[in-house]
């Protein structure tokens, strides 16, 4: 099939307008509660941490765990820098595209998540904020401060780099998936597709069946510990699997014909990454001595679900990079 879309532009210069600026700023301001937080928490304060609180008893694994996630949130700062400087234009594909896509991993599911939950609260849901023993964890309002700057951040880094990629990137998902050429390593791409579709099977049937309330495979501590929090988040795992698997069939197949390919590489960007970085997230909690230890079914489902992102991101990968060659092939 002859492709019909127009050579790739030359590299703009960013232009740093005034939505830009105020995005920055947001984003910014937005990571001061939670670097505050933990700040305090590894200087020795204990605010927002009720007495008898697990985090209280392991201080040495959980300090570990704040610096790591202070670095995480610092890296947020650097990516709104990136995001809205003109050198941030000469800074290599994946060194940009990597944190970025772990960013939207980790932000996603506490963007949708945790609305949702309040929604569901507000409408009678169960709200447990303590450990499996029945110890308080955090102050309530600790959640309600991070998980809103979460938000903030998730929506203006979003905003950021959507801008950031139609300047740098944009030339390579316009048009609609019919003009997508049938390369010679089609096929390959196929296989990794009903591959991933496959091994979705397991963890998409565990979060659906722990969605309706089964108990297979759960451990005694989380099963005493399910609120309607669990059960928003089960659906919404389930979500994301079908999101990587939807977008990674769309563009191996090229079905959806009339969509435009932002559709198919948004569901494989968002897909991938909340699948890859959550189930890694939750697989690594444990370390804590914090988290509950996972069930074998468990560590299959996360297991399950980083194979299936990384083989969806993959696809996306590919394809990226096969539309980029092309064009050059067109303007050499």
């Amino acid at each position: 099939m002859t492709q019909t879309l127009a050579p790739a532009p030359v590299k703009p210069a960013m232009g740093l307008g005034r939505s830009r600026r105020l995005l920055r700023a947001v984003a910014i301001v937005s990571c001061g509660p939670y670097l505050a937080l933990k700040v305090a928490w590894l200087a020795g304060s204990h605010i927002g941490i009720p007495d008898g609180s697990p985090l209280l008893e392991h201080r040495a694994s959980i300090a570990v765990a704040n610096s790591i996630t202070v670095l995480m949130d610092a890296a947020v700062i650097v990516l709104a820098l990136v995001l809205t400087r003109p050198w941030g234009l000469r800074v290599p594909a994946w060194l940009l595209a990597l944190p970025a896509w772990v960013a939207t991993g980790l932000l996603t599911p506490l963007m949708a998540g945790f609305p949702i939950q309040l929604l569901v609260s507000a409408l009678g849901g169960t709200v447990d904020s303590t450990d499996g023993d029945g110890k308080p964890f955090l102050d309530t309002w600790v959640f309600g401060v991070v998980y809103t700057g979460f938000i903030v951040q998730g929506l203006t880094l979003g905003a950021l780099f959507v801008l950031y990629a139609r300047d740098r990137w944009g030339h390579l998902w316009q048009g609609r998936v019919w003009e997508l050429p049938l390369g010679v390593i089609g096929a390959a791409q196929r296989a990794v597709a009903v591959a991933a579709a496959v091994l979705a099977l397991l963890p998409l049937t565990a979060h659906v069946l722990w969605a309706c309330g089964s108990t297979a495979g759960l451990g005694g501590t989380r099963i005493a510990d399910r609120t309607s929090d669990f059960y928003v988040m089960e659906v919404l795992y389930a979500v994301f699997l079908a999101m990587a698997v939807t977008g990674g069939f769309l563009l191996a197949f090229r079905r959806g014909r009339a969509l435009s390919v932002k559709v198919p590489l948004a569901l494989v960007w968002v897909g991938s990454a909340a699948l890859v970085c959550w189930a890694g997230w939750l697989s690594l909690a444990p370390l804590t001595d914090i988290a509950d230890r996972p069930t074998a079914l468990m560590n299959l489902a996360y297991a399950g679900e980083m194979i299936v992102g990384i083989l969806v991101a993959c696809l996306g990968v590919h394809f990226l990079a096969e539309r980029s060659a092309s064009r050059k092939r067109r303007t050499a």
